[in-house]
């Protein structure tokens, strides 16, 4: 071979031996960008798959699971309240745990067709909406006025409990706190939430409800702090015969078992919730329409100016 076609074919062998280069450099550089759109579409299905993430309930296909146990496990094993505690804390509770809350659930459930509450879902039963619609207006109707005293209570029961514990030595003696809650609620003019009642001297649901905190207490399901500071604020008002109603004895129970103030509301209104749906459902049965707040032939008094013409 002549040194002109030596040279020429090793020209060639550099020449492709620079284009297998390029070659290869560029597939290094499309698996590194096939690499970084992988991780991109990756962390774009993490943001969208965490989007409603959630530690209450896992469903795949197949798969119903609540706070990890297969549902299929909990049907005809756990009751509904039991349920209702795994759902809003997490685990399941124990049977004495379960009994308590259960208890303040049945006390709560109604309260007659006078709660505004109730008559309001009657009043909506008989306008032509669904029962579903019923019970959210009913439902809607409670606020801090009508169905709040129990979640203040509770806030305010735990305060007290935080007051007299206090740290290292500070805390303040269960009296003392009660006298000065009720002297400062009285200098503003306002109802100490959880005592005392519209209707009741004495609301029936105290007692028997009180009796089984106390035997929660005496059998070491609660340790009793927030029992101890209702009493303290019932003896407080006992000289203006005030004491505990309803949403005080049941914030007893839920700050017993550790149920915060806002929960505690919720858990109220699941219960109340029963007895909307068992007034809207009887008066959908009754065949009245557009039954208002007043019986038919009673207006509600005029109190605007006279008939004046324009």
């Amino acid at each position: 071979m002549s040194a002109v076609g030596a040279g020429a074919g090793a020209g060639a062998g550099v020449g492709a031996a620079a284009g297998a280069g390029a070659a290869a450099g560029s597939l290094e550089e499309q698996l590194a960008a096939a690499r970084a759109e992988n991780a991109r579409l990756e962390a774009r299905l993490a943001s969208t798959t965490a989007w409603w993430s959630t530690a209450i309930t896992k469903i795949e296909p197949g798969v119903i699971e609540l706070r990890g146990y297969p549902v299929q496990q909990l049907i005809g094993t756990v009751d509904f309240i039991s349920t209702v505690w795994l759902m809003t804390r997490g685990e399941l509770p124990s049977p004495e745990q379960a009994a308590l809350l259960e208890a303040a659930l049945v006390a709560s459930v109604d309260h007659g067709p006078q709660a505004p509450s109730i008559a309001s879902a009657r009043m909506a039963a008989t306008s032509g909406v669904g029962l579903n619609s019923a019970i959210a207006n009913g439902v809607n109707v409670l606020g801090d006025t009508h169905g709040g005293a129990g979640q203040q209570c509770v806030a305010l029961l735990n305060e007290m409990v935080a007051a007299h514990e206090g740290g290292l030595g500070t805390g303040r003696p269960l009296d003392e706190l009660a006298a000065s809650l009720v002297a400062s609620h009285k200098a503003r003019g306002a109802f100490v939430p959880g005592f005392g009642h519209r209707w009741h001297p004495r609301d029936p649901r105290r007692d028997p409800l009180l009796t089984l905190v106390e035997r929660a207490r005496d059998d070491g399901v609660v340790a009793g702090k927030h029992l101890a500071a209702a009493l303290a604020i019932e003896d407080e008002l006992a000289s203006k015969n005030v004491p505990m109603n309803i949403d005080g004895v049941s914030a007893v129970v839920y700050g017993e078992l550790g149920i915060e103030p806002e929960l505690a509301r919720g858990l109220f209104v699941l219960s109340r919730s029963v007895g909307i749906l068992a007034h809207a459902w009887e008066e959908s049965q009754s065949g009245r329409r557009i039954k208002g707040p007043l019986p038919k032939g009673f207006l509600a008094d005029y109190t605007g100016p006279s008939t004046r013409d324009v």
